[in-house]
């Protein structure tokens, strides 16, 4: 049985305008109604989730600073690429941590390709929109602590 009772959610800058920025790359869908379908599936999993956004590099840091969850999901967004600050916080944390974008970065512009934050999590799951979200929970329920 998976030790991961609750997740906190972690989204990054320019999330907060999804459904309006770029559909054809992030979706139609805007982040509260994405956090209702993570909602959805944590409650079908038995997890309880907390979701958190910001704009703001300091806030996430300190959110993940805070942290007293089982396990994080993280879409750094555009701090995926060069925030070394946030990626000492994920790797300070004591519990695993999956990495989760959107658009799939790899087929991007060439400086999205890079990710200083995914060397510090369990693992990156990018590429599948919104559902890319639910495999996380999935994968940490199914997975468990970070000594798996």
């Amino acid at each position: 049985m998976s030790s991961i009772q609750r997740v906190l959610v972690v989204n990054g800058p320019n999330l907060d305008i999804l459904g309006r920025r770029d559909t054809g790359i992030y979706g139609s869908l805007t982040l509260p109604e994405i956090e209702d379908k993570i909602r959805t599936k944590a409650a079908e999993l038995g997890i309880e989730v907390e979701f958190f956004q910001s704009n703001s590099e300091g806030e996430i840091i300190d959110r993940l600073h805070q942290c007293d969850c089982d396990a994080v999901v993280i879409n750094p967004a555009a701090f995926t690429h060069y925030s070394y600050a946030i990626r000492d916080a994920l790797e300070a944390l004591d519990v695993p941590a999956v990495e989760v974008h959107l658009s799939n970065i790899f087929a991007r512009e060439e400086f999205r390709s890079r990710s200083v934050t995914a060397a510090v999590v369990m693992g990156q799951i990018c590429g599948f929109g919104w559902v890319g979200y639910l495999l996380a929970l999935e994968a940490l329920k199914l997975i468990g602590g970070k000594d798996q």
